[in-house]
């Protein structure tokens, strides 16, 4: 849409002028008047009739040329209304500039007129001249924004999306009629523009989720190990008080559940965190390959003391990936650290890092977490992911799990645009593959080392 010409600024003036015949229309009555004196004068006076006609026909000649001021007036007047009406004046686009939120401008029939520098930064390709459901294509939106213009109030309305994640938004929708419109032109006409006002209610969203889920997690999962240190202090304030013996016993096992909380409280934390920004990806650049290796090494004593070795198969070149760092160890640490505890059995854990670039796909790279142990039974892979699952309680306890680990690298991948498949069989060891966007599927990403 080009730029509308100077003529279409509120300021200018517009060169509109009344024909000929409309004056005559609005001199009428006086013509009228001049013809019936006319006659009066040819009957009564015995004046010349070409007299006479010569007069009227001269005051009909300026009545039609000589333009009236209070006709020229009215209609420079109306031209500039409804030149105004067809694009947003200077003062209405410095106003809706000057907003923090996301702003549409719309004309009555729903073609954008103009939109802020926040709107475009989030809405890429939206320009003026464009119908408004080319960018914002909530159907409740839209419902609401006809029922502005064909009622002329306000409506305040609020929508959830589900792609790429879920976030929320609420949409204000008001009319705007220009200066001089009368109240009753206002009832019967559609508004001059419609004002279409976005905010983004996600993080306020989420941070009441995470309360909540804190509340309801931590009220559940905390509930066990402080009951143990509950009935261990009262047991060595009470029948142990004089046995040296049974309080170092107690309170070696109320410091292991003091650990347990802390880390049940650390991955709540992390995950409610990570829920929190989930909506927003990440937009700086690591090397994958070297965050592979470092995760070896800080699990190699880990791997020591259970008698397992972590085998790794990464390119040598930099793997350049969109990502937060801390996170995308965060993922590849608990993958390793699960295929080392749950699998140990296998002796082996083997970590690869390889590129897809199937035809019909976008390119990207697949890291592979694969372990030799007992194996996952399929009824128990759609769930790994979820909240607390875990296959044996007794066990995952005994290994010092929350529960919560693969929530938290679900959660991580889903905020990285990437995806976790999970391969296994009973007694052939499972392979968790995490796939990841290569850096040239990514736009508009500024590269660093």
């Amino acid at each position: 849409m080009t730029v509308p010409p100077s003529s279409f600024e509120e300021n200018s003036e517009p060169q509109a002028t009344a024909s000929p015949l409309t004056r005559i229309g609005e001199a009428r009555w006086i013509l009228v008047t001049a013809f019936c004196t006319a006659c009066y004068a040819v009957i009564a006076f015995d004046v010349p009739v070409l007299s006479a006609a010569a007069g009227v026909a001269a005051l009909t000649a300026v009545a039609a040329l000589v333009p009236r001021r209070s006709s020229s007036r009215r209609v420079k007047l109306n031209a500039q209304r409804e030149i105004r009406r067809m694009w947003p004046g200077t003062g209405m686009k410095v106003t809706v500039d000057a907003l923090p939120t996301p702003c549409f401008v719309a004309d009555g029939r729903g073609i954008t007129r103009y939109v802020n520098a926040q709107a475009q930064a989030i809405y890429s390709g939206v320009k003026p001249g464009d119908p408004l459901s080319f960018s914002l294509r909530a159907p409740s939106l839209l419902e609401a924004f006809d029922r502005v213009c064909s009622t002329g109030g306000t409506e305040r309305i609020s929508w959830i999306e589900k792609v790429p994640t879920e976030t929320w938004y609420e949409a204000h929708i008001a009319p705007i009629y220009m200066p001089g419109t009368g109240s009753q032109e206002r009832i019967h006409s559609r508004p001059d523009f419609i004002l279409v006002v976005i905010q983004d209610l996600t993080e306020n969203r989420r941070l009441e989720r995470m309360r909540t889920d804190f509340v309801a997690n931590a009220s559940h999962e905390l509930r066990t190990p402080l009951a143990s240190l509950t009935g261990f202090i009262e047991t060595i304030q009470g029948p142990a008080r004089n046995d040296p013996e049974a309080q170092d016993r107690f309170l070696a096992i109320m410091l292991d559940q003091a650990g347990r909380m802390r880390r049940l409280i650390d991955d709540i934390l992390s995950l409610s965190r990570i829920e929190l920004k989930a909506h927003v990806q990440p937009a700086s650049v690591v090397d994958l390959s070297e965050i592979v290796r470092h995760t070896k090494d800080a699990l190699t004593p880990l791997a020591v003391d259970l008698n397992v070795e972590i085998r790794i198969r990464v390119p040598e070149k930099p793997v350049r990936v969109k990502g937060d760092r801390d996170e995308l160890i965060q993922v590849i640490e608990n993958l390793i650290e699960n295929a080392l505890k749950y699998g140990s059995a296998g002796k082996y854990v083997d970590v690869s890092l390889e590129e897809q670039g199937e035809p019909d796909s976008a390119p990207s790279w697949l890291l592979s977490v694969s372990d030799y142990g007992e194996g996952i039974s399929p009824e128990h892979l759609p769930r790994l992911t979820e909240r607390f699952y875990r296959i044996d309680v007794e066990s995952s306890r005994a290994l010092k799990g929350t529960g919560l680990g693969l929530a938290i690298v679900k959660h991580i991948l889903t905020r990285h645009r990437g995806r976790l498949d999970i391969e296994s069989e009973p007694g052939k060891g499972a392979t968790f593959k995490v796939k990841l966007p290569s850096l040239e599927n990514s736009e508009g990403v500024p590269e660093r080392a």
